[in-house]
């Protein structure tokens, strides 16, 4: 009689996994351990199952997880990984868009199942290649593709890759080098290497052990030392303005508060135009996604915006929401996007971007029938009709490279506006949904590494914050405090240049794809 479930010490192990696989991001921030988090998962994954016969003095051997256990290992850690994360998706559905506790908590355990799915892809997939005869070096050495894999398709997929395990790294001005080559996918891959090796050191013989550990430390300490040899300051001749309006997420929209709120963001704006003039013009003024009714058909908002740009004598994107057409004619429907509009310095409205990829259940509701329940919470935010273009918009010399909150979070969709030629990135984004919870700042790295990837500036503007200027390192060089109503002045520059991954996109992704489709045919077919 053999012995086939899975022992309990792998579920501890997994559970292990998740738990600093969460803490590697903000809040916590503890991205060293990102060299260890997911090592626990591999070794429970390729320890899971004792084996031998139930008999006193039988000889027992530890053996790899079946492909349907190692999906339910890896599917638990990430079922925990996604609340431990993404727990701020609470405060929108339940404080914003009315849902009840007894609503919000299935609805989130759905959202963390399915999200959870890939974590249990890569179980089974480690799974399948170690196979019943325990070949677990085979196994750790298509890990890191494995995972890199299941991060692809997490993205195309599921299209949420919210951060995937490279962002722990995003603060590694070393390590994130590689980033210009493979984008965020290559420091996945490469952290996944240093944690198969720390697994591997629990898999062997013990006289083996000591000196994998050594080398898996040494690795990890040298290439963490990244994170302290920071560049010389990139140089900088541009300012913009970017406003931080700081616009609670229920207002009261009357008019008085709507003609204030509008005057005493334009005046701020202006007041820092001219303040910044003997030190040299802003080139530009920002304003972000907010929650405020600012649409580009009110004639109200559109003279307030132009005034502004004339009297500030510089451009200025400025976030709201298009109509169009801008007027009902011949019984029309006006459809309404999640716009960036951008206004001349003499006034005129040259140009808008329609944001592209819209937050499901946040700016539209996919599957109405099926999702009804979550109705309310597409009723609060809106729904919005999806953009067609990713093209630069042009500020007079300048293309500007604009995206929308949650856009940043897309590798290959933002390096399409540097591939057109986008000089320097515009992210406009309202991160007033999650109140103080660690998003703005889940957010923010990802952000960061938009910038390193296609060695742009990005001007981040958002309604409650962090407002900041990135530099092509991912530094944040300037920035305002959250929550406030403020202006930063933000300096910049325009860069032209091109990196391999903004030319050629995730082919280092789909690379490590078709190898792990490669070490699988080869697991099964020599198993069969």
């Amino acid at each position: 009689m053999r012995v086939r479930q899975i022992q309990s010490s792998a579920w501890g192990l997994a559970l292990l996994s998740a738990v600093l696989q969460i803490v590697i991001f903000p809040l916590p921030g503890l991205y060293w351990l990102a060299w260890v988090a997911v090592a626990p998962l591999l070794v429970a994954i390729l320890r899971a199952r004792v084996v031998g016969a139930l008999q006193i003095d039988a000889p027992v051997r530890l053996a790899p997880a079946s492909p349907w256990q190692g999906f339910l290992l890896a599917y638990a850690c990430g079922i925990v990984w996604y609340f431990g994360t993404c727990y701020w998706v609470y405060s929108p559905m339940h404080r914003y868009g009315g849902m009840s506790v007894p609503v919000v908590l299935p609805t989130m355990l759905l959202a963390a199942m399915h999200e959870g799915l890939y974590r249990g892809l890569f179980g089974l997939l480690v799974a399948t290649v170690a196979g019943g005869h325990g070949l677990q070096r085979r196994a750790l050495v298509a890990a890191p593709f494995l995972w890199v894999a299941t991060e692809l398709a997490l993205t195309r997929i599921s299209a949420f890759p919210w951060e995937l395990l490279g962002y722990a790294q995003t603060g590694n001005f070393v390590l994130t080098r590689l980033a210009t080559l493979t984008g965020v996918y290559g420091l996945s891959w490469e952290i996944m290497l240093v944690n198969c090796v720390f697994a591997a050191a629990f898999l062997v013989a013990r006289g083996r052990r000591k000196w994998l550990l050594v080398s898996a430390s040494g690795a990890a300490l040298i290439l963490q030392a990244g994170q302290w040899l920071g560049p010389a300051p990139a140089a900088a001749d541009h300012n913009a303005l970017l406003v931080q309006q700081d616009i609670p997420i229920q207002a009261d929209w009357t008019r008085d508060y709507f003609e204030n709120t509008v005057q005493d963001l334009t005046s701020r704006s202006v007041k820092s135009a001219k303040d910044t003039r003997s030190t040299g013009k802003a080139d530009l003024i920002v304003w972000p996604e907010s929650p405020a009714p600012f649409y580009t058909s009110d004639p109200l908002f559109q003279k307030a915006v132009s005034d502004m740009a004339r009297q500030a004598q510089t451009w200025v994107v400025a976030g709201a929401i298009g109509v169009d057409p801008a007027m009902h004619s011949g019984g029309q429907q006006s459809k309404v996007f999640n716009s960036g509009a951008l206004v001349s310095p003499q006034g005129e409205w040259v140009g808008r971007y329609d944001k592209v990829h819209l937050v499901p259940f946040g700016e539209y509701l996919p599957f109405p029938r099926l999702f009804s329940f979550v109705g309310g919470l597409t009723k609060e935010i809106g729904e919005f009709e999806r953009g067609t273009s990713r093209s630069p918009l042009n500020a007079g010399n300048t293309r500007l490279g604009v995206f929308i909150c949650y856009e940043s979070v897309f590798p290959d969709e933002v390096r399409q506006f540097a591939l057109q030629g986008a000089q320097v990135f515009v992210n406009i984004s309202n991160d007033g949904w999650y109140g103080d919870s660690g998003a703005w700042k889940q957010h923010l790295q990802q952000t960061q590494m938009r910038a390193i990837e296609n060695n742009r500036w990005v001007l981040l503007t958002t309604n409650t914050g962090l407002t900041a200027a990135i530099d092509p390192w991912g530094r944040v060089v300037a920035q305002v405090p959250r929550k406030e109503r403020s202006v930063l002045v933000a300096p910049y520059a325009l860069v032209s240049s091109t990196t391999f991954y903004t030319r050629h996109g995730d082919w280092f992704a789909y690379l490590c794809a078709i190898i792990s489709v490669g070490a699988v045919g080869i697991a099964v077919v020599s198993r069969r």
